[in-house]
């Protein structure tokens, strides 16, 4: 039912005028602006028609709100619920500056002391993510009821304010408030922004004392609050014991195994949710897709999209990001692009997600080209934006395009980040530029950290610079002791230089100090079913036939050229590893399988948890050029292409 606002001397007959617009268009033309009220009933007489509730928000030619106009010439009466209205509509359109003309009319007004009103003030300034406001008008409120209480909760606890609002929830307490099922929700999200469970479970256990528990509203809260702290299995039997779930208790669940990586579980709770007549919302989706690109697989990616467009959800920024992403991480850089033309309205985080994507698979014209097209026509490029870019020119070796893109951060006022020297570091490094990266080192206004140490250590690995590069690894080895990588580095540039007892002595000095290197392995997906695959790995129902396969591979890549670098085998791993065979590393195994089980002339794509090594780098190429298929690597590093006998990274990874 349309809400209508009746102004003074109202007419009987009301078809005259259908709304307040069309008298408004008339009324405040010059003639009648200057004339008021008076002029107003001279040019219309009594018949004045209604303010519908979609023109709240109207101006006057003047620029002040029309409501308020009408008010101070005493065209319209206000009351409390008219101001009432007036905060929703702002709160409604998050029309802050709005909002504001409103407060200060309504502090004017013989209703100021109304609570009704303030609190709705309270909302509209949370929902504007003006907490200061909020809390200014909370403060001044001359009595308070509890909707006041949880409305101010509320805005803490969605305007990134969680000690602020379990602050304001003890004092609630203190005053003898007693917390309803949206006081309970609002804390308890809080409570999941926090580090520790610690007040979460406490908070938990008011909610069984105060009867809310199985509360819907409650319950999801809680659901979401044991997700965010990364305990599901406390999450879980919440969700289990509500006998009455929503879409928000399933998304709580379903984000919460996607932000832990398991996005097979995510996928599964997707489609429970989807059996039990449940609508997925624009966030069920956007966590599903976050599911389905940490895991890359695309397949499933591609049916909870057609379920998306089937249920009619618009492709909204934030949903469309995260689809984009979902694309692009699951090694089809195309259907991202397309997702990423087909966007309503591109946000700074469409562009960023696209120039990442484009980075990812090693893309550097293209990347440099969206960058141009952002700074033509897209917003303002934030720091983000500017990594993005040198990360891309950095995998595709465009150094003079990196330096000018990290000069240009000037102009737009960015302060470089640590991130950004690391980039510079790894660019001239892989240029070949190393005395320009350690002279920039020393240069730099920050203190170097062992990431920027890490870039040099391993353009010194790529470039066979042994002094530098165990000058780098020194440096690594004091601020980060415990990782891997640039122990096993060190040892391959000792090993590459034949000076086999250091690259000993440095694994000797990995085991004497606990240093663990992560065990590699890859996985492919084929028929919506991911297979994982270890080194050497002979746990596989089709163990026999993925060796032999690989087997005849291997005698034919063989007969093209291929030589397989054994001191990957002897050098590159540590001791366990050592004695696996060069041929059955993870990668090559997941290959094999992926040709026997997948149709000719399909893309394969594999993922490794670790960065491909060079000689399954080297082989890749040239069984693309035998199967004459696609292969798509994804490692820790970036995407691979292998088409017809190349890499896309033209072997510059």
């Amino acid at each position: 039912m349309t809400k209508a606002i009746h102004l003074r001397n109202c007419a009987t007959n009301p078809s005259i005028f259908n709304s307040i617009i069309s008298i408004a268009r008339q009324f405040f033309s010059t003639t009648c602006a200057a004339a008021g009220y008076e002029g107003v009933r001279k040019l219309f007489g009594s018949s004045i028609g209604v303010l519908q509730d979609k023109d709240l928000l109207k101006k006057a030619p003047n620029g002040e709100l029309l409501v308020l106009y009408l008010i101070d010439n005493g065209a319209m009466d206000a009351d409390a619920s008219l101001y009432n209205q007036l905060l929703k509509k702002c709160t409604e359109w998050k029309r802050l500056k709005e909002g504001r003309v409103v407060h200060e009319h309504f502090l004017r007004s013989r209703f100021s002391h109304y609570t009704v009103p303030n609190n709705t003030l309270i909302n509209m300034y949370a929902k504007c993510e003006s907490m200061g406001d909020a809390r200014k008008v909370f403060d001044e409120m001359p009595e308070r009821d509890m909707v006041s209480w949880t409305a101010l909760i509320t805005g803490y606890s969605q305007n990134e304010g969680a000690k602020e609002g379990l602050v304001l929830f003890t004092e609630m307490l203190r005053f003898g408030f007693m917390p309803n099922q949206f006081t309970f929700g609002s804390v308890i999200k809080a409570a999941g922004a926090l580090e520790s469970d610690s007040t979460g479970r406490q908070l938990h256990g008011a909610c069984v004392k105060c009867g809310y528990e199985d509360n819907v509203y409650v319950g999801s809260a809680l659901v979401d609050m044991y997700a965010r702290c990364g305990l599901m299995d406390e999450g879980k039997i919440v969700f289990d014991k509500l006998s009455c779930k929503n879409e928000v208790s399933w998304n709580g669940l379903i984000a919460g195994h996607a932000r832990k990586g398991e996005g097979e579980i995510a996928l599964k709770l997707f489609c429970e949710m989807k059996r039990g007549g449940f609508q997925p919302t624009h966030f069920t989706f956007s966590s599903v897709y976050a599911a389905c690109a940490n895991i890359g697989a695309l397949e499933p990616g591609k049916w909870v999209h057609v379920h998306m467009i089937k249920s009619g959800l618009e492709l909204i920024a934030f949903i469309g990001n995260t689809l984009l992403d979902m694309y692009a991480k699951s090694g089809s850089i195309d259907d991202a692009r397309k997702v990423f033309d087909r966007l309503v309205k591109k946000d700074v985080v469409s562009w960023n997600s696209m120039l990442t994507a484009y980075a990812q698979h090693g893309l550097g014209i293209e990347t440099v080209e969206c960058f141009e097209e952002m700074c033509r026509i897209g917003p303002e490029p934030n720091e983000v934006t500017f990594l993005c870019a040198l990360t891309a020119c950095s995998h595709a070796g465009l150094l003079d395009n990196g330096m000018h893109y990290f000069e240009l951060m000037k102009k737009f006022k960015i302060e470089p980040n640590i991130s950004h020297y690391v980039t510079i570091v790894d660019l001239l490094g892989r240029s070949g530029q190393l005395d320009r990266a350690e002279k920039f080192i020393n240069e730099m206004p920050i203190e170097p950290s062992a990431a920027i140490w890490k870039a040099l250590l391993g353009a010194c690995r790529m470039h066979k610079k042994l002094e530098l590069g165990v000058y780098a690894a020194e440096r690594v080895f004091e601020l980060d002791p415990h990782d891997s990588g640039p122990h096993i580095l060190l040892s391959n540039i000792y090993a590459s230089a034949g000076r086999r007892s250091d690259a000993a002595r440095v694994r000797k000095m990995m085991n004497q100090s606990g240093v663990k290197k992560e065990p590699a392995c890859s996985w492919v997906e084929i028929e919506n079913a991911v297979h994982m695959f270890v080194a050497n790995d002979d746990a596989h129902p089709q163990r026999e036939e993925i060796r032999n396969m690989w087997e005849k591979i291997t005698d034919k890549i063989k007969e093209i050229g291929y030589v397989p670098d054994t001191s990957h085998v002897l050098w590159f791993m540590d001791q366990q590893e050592r004695e696996e065979r060069l041929q059955y590393h993870s990668e090559r195994l997941a290959l094999a399988f992926a040709l026997l089980n997948s149709p000719s002339g399909s893309p394969i794509r594999i993922k490794k948890n670790i960065r491909v090594c060079g000689d399954c780098h080297t082989a890749f190429k040239f069984v693309s050029k035998v199967v004459d298929r696609e292969i798509i690597l994804r490692d820790t590093n970036r995407f691979h292409h292998f088409r017809n006998g190349s890499c896309s990274c033209g072997d510059y990874w």
